[in-house]
Parts: C-alpha cells; sequence; structure tokens
C-alpha cells in the first residue's frame, strides 16, 4: 500500500462556470484555469499520482497545451486511474477537503461523491469528502479563491 496527498487552489473568476467534483454549482464567480479548474479533482489527482510516483498533474496534462483547454477533470481523472492500472495499482479510498466560504456545499457532496467513484471505478464509499471555511482568513476566506486537500490509498495489484 502506498500514500499520496494532494493540494490545489484556483483564483475565483467573473465569467466561469463554476465546476467542483464534476458538478456544476450555481455562483456567481467560477474557478480560472486551463482546464474547468476543477480544484477538488485536482487535488485527488495530485494525490493518486503521488501515491504512485508518476508526478504531478501539470507533467500529464500540462496547462497551456491546446487538447486539455477546457477539458473536464474528472475525464483527466479517469485518465489518472488508467495510468495507475497499467502501473499495477488500483484506488483504496480517497478523502478530500474543500475550502470555501462561499457557497455551500453540502446539497451538491452526494453527486460530487459519485462522479468521483464512477472515475476512479471505486465504491462512493471508498470516498470522503467535505467542505469547510476558512473562518474568513486568508484568501479563501476573502472569497478570493478555492483550495481543496485529499489524502489517497492505493494498493498493488496482486494476481
Amino acid at each position: 500500500m502506498r500514500v499520496g496527498i494532494g493540494y490545489d487552489v484556483h483564483a475565483l473568476a467573473a465569467g466561469r462556470k463554476l465546476i467542483l467534483g464534476g458538478v456544476e454549482i450555481p455562483y456567481s464567480k467560477g474557478l480560472h484555469g486551463w482546464s474547468d479548474a476543477d480544484v477538488l479533482i485536482h487535488a485527488v489527482m495530485d494525490a493518486l499520482l503521488g501515491a504512485a510516483s508518476l508526478g504531478d498533474i501539470g507533467t500529464h496534462f500540462p496547462p497551456g497545451d491546446p487538447q486539455y483547454k477546457d477539458i473536464s477533470s474528472l475525464d483527466l481523472l479517469a485518465r489518472v486511474k488508467g495510468l495507475l492500472d497499467e502501473k499495477g495499482w488500483r484506488v483504496g479510498n480517497v478523502d478530500v477537503i474543500i475550502m470555501a466560504e462561499a457557497p455551500k456545499l453540502k446539497d451538491y457532496m452526494k453527486q460530487m461523491t459519485s462522479n468521483i467513484a464512477w472515475a476512479l471505478e471505486i465504491s462512493p464509499s471508498d470516498i470522503s469528502l467535505k467542505a469547510g471555511t476558512n473562518e474568513k482568513l486568508g484568501f479563501v476566506g476573502r472569497g478570493e479563491g478555492l483550495a481543496a486537500q485529499a489524502v489517497a490509498l492505493i494498493e498493488e495489484i496482486i494476481d
């Protein structure tokens, strides 16, 4: 078994959709980035890649590469799952926290969990998804951006 940690942050920007966990959430701003800027999925991807010693998402899906412009991060997560498969790893579980003052996310958590489980081909019960505020401190607290942290356990596939 191996463990990896992931972290991602994106600034909030006008004129963008807010996508978290593959769910479009009604809000006055979205996240700025090359792909859909799904900070939640990006943290999960980095945790998984780190656990497998496969680098980070920028190595595999570089910003500025036209093929990744506005791409769904769920599609990228499924590609990370494919990389793990190729190296003989399977996902054991994922634990994630999203940090946001607003919007409130509780009504979207079940669908986000389902989306991640689908992309990783694991049970939703193997995913722990939480949301918290920064108590109005820092860039998240001021509403300038969102952040996410993830921990993932992977297990070697033994035939």
